[in-house]
């Protein structure tokens, strides 16, 4: 499922084409994705303005001068998609229409916007712009990596005296928003700290060095497009290339790139946990 990096990634690839511009026309294709779609979402979003592009954890809100906002998530399989505008020096023409195009959006301008969603574990809403934080799929989301209640003394006192394993806690996302298996992966090896340590018994000097590095990660996955493992497409249909620059994740038995000892997996939570028996403490 897409992490930050990848939302980011898609939500600035669909500022250009949408922030400022009004949807022509919304053509939605079925009642549902992962859950049933608005009621006459089509109608009251046609005509509408997008004032801004945000992102909120793993989702885009795309505010709307109608007073509503348009949430969309990916889900597992969901790409946005942007044809009909330049791209540095190339035309994106725009595509045939495909077999699981469930929402397009012509754009004032000529740019087009499409939803497309093999597996249908995406999501789109409406809703209350001024009551999107009560909306139940962002009620409880903690504070944001970047933003500046995310800070040493907040993680340290959120994390003490708590037994689960630092990953657990990590990826728990009223702790912290947006965080995903990748990326926490690759910033506990860069912390130096076992994925398996309870978190409570973590040093609080060592937890607030996690801060820098959550951001760290977070910024570099982002510059270079995300990562793409399998779904995974910028919104102008290019992969991002973070998984290039991966440290322990997805290399298991390959060896360290700081030590040389052979990186392990194990599974914790149903999720895989890539890391460094050497190097991580």
């Amino acid at each position: 499922m897409p992490e930050l990096p990848e939302v980011e990634t898609v939500r600035r690839g669909l500022a250009p084409a949408m922030e400022g511009r009004r949807i022509e026309r919304a053509e939605v294709n079925r009642p549902d994705l992962r859950w049933p779609l608005p009621e006459r979402m089509a109608e009251r979003i046609t005509g509408a303005r997008v004032e801004r592009l945000r992102r909120r954890s793993k989702y885009i809100l795309a505010d709307l001068d109608t007073g509503e906002s348009l949430l969309i998530h990916l889900g597992m399989s969901g790409r946005m998609l942007v044809s009909g505008v330049m791209l540095g020096d190339f035309h994106l023409d725009h595509p045939a229409p495909q077999k699981h195009d469930h929402v397009v959006l012509t754009m004032e301008g000529g740019a087009r916007v499409t939803f497309n969603d093999a597996r249908r574990f995406g999501a789109m809403d409406l809703v209350r712009t001024d009551r999107e934080a009560a909306h139940w799929l962002l009620a409880g989301l903690g504070p944001e990596p970047f933003g500046n209640e995310f800070n040493e003394d907040y993680l340290v006192a959120r994390l003490k005296g708590k037994a689960t394993p630092i990953k657990a806690a990590l990826l728990d996302q009223g702790i912290v928003a947006g965080l995903g298996n990748i990326y926490v992966c690759e910033v506990l090896f860069r912390a130096g700290i076992d994925p398996r340590r309870q978190a409570g018994r973590i040093a609080a000097a060592r937890i607030a060095r996690l801060v820098p590095l959550i951001r760290e990660v977070l910024s570099e996955a982002i510059a270079a497009g995300g990562s793409s493992l399998r779904d995974h497409r910028q919104a102008s249909g290019e992969l991002g290339y973070f998984q290039h620059a991966f440290r322990v994740y997805d290399r298991e038995g390959e060896p360290c790139t700081t030590c040389g000892t052979p990186l392990r997996r194990i599974v914790q939570s149903g999720r895989s946990t890539y890391f460094c028996p050497h190097c991580q403490r």
